[in-house]
């Protein structure tokens, strides 16, 4: 008998697992010890995957809309009464604190909610023609397996996000979960099936990117891949999966602008920046890595941002402020940009380290760092570094925080603090992302608003909101006409 737990993979609706009998260590974040056992899947396992659900597909498909929704309404029901399992699964995993797992929960919950709801509401369009007799209409039809690969920092709603528009649009779904959040992945599975799911339509992978991911990009027999992660990943997606021309959705990385004018709310301002920063731990494509402040109160929004990030607590008992990184690698990684950041000029003016505190001396943690005077072109201002460091840059007025602003191959999400709504507007029109906040975070999605970005931040889809339907859905337009001689 192992001394660990064992996550297997979720295939026709049973576990399974893996045909090599491989397995990996999974990590504790918080204490840095083995926390449970993770399929270690083959390109074998993704193959057999995929058939069941390609096996599933057709009596999947052939429900309605409005059955299919209601399925879902179920796994709803299932995730509300299984919250509090689900924010436990989700905080263990992660490290994050309690109210931040339970808050994801409610946020993927929500997500699931909206999308079961679409199965009333997959419109089509009429259209008039210029042919008498002639009428047109479109319909929406599913693709076929869909292919969704997520990463760990908010694991149960990046399940969500992806696998309840597949699902409504009436796909069939092969996920690859992230190898630092697994048991969410199988305990979400298994919901689905206590819920009416029929066998097959679901379907998880545990395991590496390479060789598990990989091989569901390779498979001629998945039409769309829906990718979350970072550039260099997706990239290699869009190559690989383009030239059988699959349908590819990627959502990557950021290195998102947070400008704060000389007329802001300077208290309201310091609140949101320190959470675009620092909220769970930094780990966010829309994360407020960039601190552009205008010079007339630079030094005091410096001061109190310092203030307010030494005030954080870390840990993962209930209050505190944020946890550790998702891994060892990705602390290390950290450290080393940080130390490359003071290499290239910047000062620390705060964090810079892991964790002071003898009892998360073990855990993966990284104080919350500010750093400034570093050059707009060195590594850290250009990079993302997926953790809890920001830079500060002074600027002139609001037309160097939009040049700099724009100036980074990243596009995702910007954010502006101003008392002044045509200067809000001005920047809102001009900044190059796909979500612009003002007067709140460089976060905050909602299920019926589109997200995604410019650039290096995607490849143009946006999930989720409706935009949603045009990754997991073919559009057909169906023609016909009528004798026109009955009469």
């Amino acid at each position: 008998m192992t001394k660990y737990q064992q996550i297997p993979n979720w295939i026709d609706g049973q576990k399974a697992l893996p045909i090599t009998n491989a397995w990996l260590d999974k990590y504790n974040p918080h204490t840095g010890e083995v926390l449970c056992r993770v399929a270690d899947s083959s390109a074998d396992d993704v193959q057999k995957a995929v058939g069941i659900a390609n096996s599933a597909f057709t009596a999947w498909a052939d429900l309605t809309p409005v059955k299919r929704g209601q399925i879902l309404a179920d796994i709803v029901s299932a995730m509300k009464r299984r919250a509090a399992e689900l924010s436990d699964c989700i905080a263990l995993e992660t490290g994050k604190p309690p109210q931040d797992a339970k808050g994801e929960v409610a946020s993927a919950t929500l997500q699931a909610e909206y999308w079961a709801g679409e199965g009333m509401r997959l419109y089509g369009r009429s259209f008039t023609s210029g042919m008498p007799g002639k009428y047109s209409h479109t319909v929406r039809q599913p693709r076929g397996a869909a292919g969704l690969i997520v990463p760990a920092n908010t694991p149960i709603a990046n399940i969500a996000w992806k696998t309840f528009p597949a699902l409504i649009c009436g796909n069939t779904v092969v996920l690859k979960a992230a190898e630092d959040s697994p048991r969410i992945a199988l305990l979400f599975a298994q919901l689905t099936k206590e819920a009416g799911l029929p066998d097959g339509v679901f379907n998880v992978i545990q395991g590496l990117g390479q060789p598990a991911g990989a091989a569901l990009v390779e498979d001629a027999r998945v039409p769309v891949i829906s990718f979350t992660g970072s550039t260099e990943v997706g990239r290699w997606i869009a190559e690989v999966a383009g030239r059988r021309l699959a349908r590819v959705s990627l959502e990557l990385g950021g290195k998102n602008p947070f400008v704060v004018c000389g007329d802001a709310d300077l208290d309201q301002a310091i609140h949101w920046a320190s959470l675009s920063a620092f909220s769970n731990a930094g780990q966010r494509c829309a994360a407020g890595s960039r601190i552009l402040v205008f010079q007339s109160v630079y030094n005091e929004f410096r001061d109190k941002l310092v203030a307010k990030a030494r005030s954080l607590r870390l840990g993962t008992a209930a209050g505190c402020d944020l946890g550790p990184v998702i891994n060892q690698h990705q602390q290390k990684n950290i450290l080393e940009t940080i130390e490359q950041a003071k290499a290239d000029g910047g000062t620390v003016l705060c964090g810079g380290s892991v964790a002071s505190e003898p009892e998360l001396a073990k855990g993966y943690y990284i104080q919350p760092t500010v750093i400034e005077g570093l050059q707009h072109s060195a590594e850290l201002s250009c990079k993302e570094v997926f953790g809890p460091v920001v830079t500060l840059h002074p600027v002139a007025d609001l037309q160097e925080a939009l040049a700099l602003s724009n100036a980074t191959e990243y596009g995702l999400t910007a954010a502006i603090h101003t008392r002044s709504v045509d200067r809000a507007m001005w920047f809102a029109q001009r900044v190059k992302t796909g979500v612009v906040n003002i007067n709140l975070g460089t976060f905050g999605s909602e299920p019926h608003m589109p997200f995604g970005g410019f650039g290096s931040s995607g490849n143009g889809t946006r999930e989720p909101g409706i935009e949603a339907l045009d990754v997991y859905s073919e559009l057909k337009n169906i023609s016909f006409l009528t004798r026109n001689n009955l009469i």
